[in-house]
């Protein structure tokens, strides 16, 4: 089995190192516009560097990382190469399965939508699959991508609301970690403690409410004693509105992906 990626930018080099650990580096073939970019990722990860064509018809599954206003000029140059029918896996935004089919030939596609922490193993990446793509192919697709985090498959109408809250998600997550932080730092803490320690509570409560499955509202009512110091900063946090602006923030991320796609 032969892996390809075209585009080998910051989300196509995580998702490309991440299937060098599932599948070895040697299984790779990476094309990018930037050759010294490409010969380095494929130093790094012992893959092949290449250009679009040796991809295209060397490869069973391809990752197609461009930028979507390029995607349908660099699919009509790949398209003569297809022949075998290889699993494309688009991972650009607004452009549906159907039009990667449309632009490419009847290829089976797989639609992934991958956010920032698949650099470090910890990803969560949505993707939703043609009818076309075999029980087969969609299994191998998964164990590739198991060193980038955690897959989820859901309908593809629901891709665009799932990343407002996967994709934009980190975002805000590095904001509120950046807040925790700068609280500690005003009562004194030094900057690196803060954020270390803002980091890693971060991380601890997420893995609380995947590894426990509890409700987190559960979560957060066991750590707030009556008349104690958490509740008070709860009331702090309800004041500002905090949970009405989180809601606000992916559904603002929402109507923007809506006009986009217009």
């Amino acid at each position: 089995m032969k892996i390809g990626f075209i585009g080998a930018g910051n989300m196509g080099g995580a998702l490309a190192t991440a299937a060098a650990k599932a599948v070895g580096g040697d299984s790779l073939l990476i094309a990018d516009a930037n050759a010294e970019k490409c010969a380095a990722l494929a130093t790094e990860i012992g893959a092949t560097a290449a250009d679009n064509a040796a991809v295209a018809a060397g490869c069973d599954y391809i990752f197609l990382g461009v930028k979507p206003q390029m995607m349908q000029d660099m699919l009509a140059d790949l398209k003569p190469h297809l022949s075998g029918k290889p699993v494309l896996i688009t991972m650009a935004a607004g452009l549906s399965i159907a039009v990667i089919r449309e632009w490419a030939g009847d290829c089976p596609v797989i639609r992934i939508m991958p956010n920032t922490p698949v650099a470090v193993g910890e990803g969560m990446i949505l993707y939703a699959a043609h009818e076309s793509v075999t029980a087969a192919q969609k299994a191998a697709f998964t164990d590739m991508m198991a060193a980038a985090g955690r897959l989820d498959e859901i309908p593809e109408r629901l891709i665009d609301a799932g990343s407002c809250v996967s994709g934009c998600g980190p975002a805000f997550a590095y904001l509120f970690i950046e807040a925790l932080a700068d609280g500690g730092v005003e009562c004194g803490l030094p900057r690196a403690q803060a954020l270390d320690y803002a980091a890693q509570t971060v991380l601890g409560a997420a893995e609380m409410v995947l590894q426990t499955r509890r409700h987190p509202g559960d979560l957060k009512d066991a750590v707030c004693s009556p008349g104690g110091t958490t509740i008070a900063g709860v009331h702090a946090l309800e004041a500002g509105g905090f949970r009405s602006l989180a809601m606000d923030a992916v559904t603002a991320a929402y109507d923007r992906t809506l006009e986009l796609k217009k």
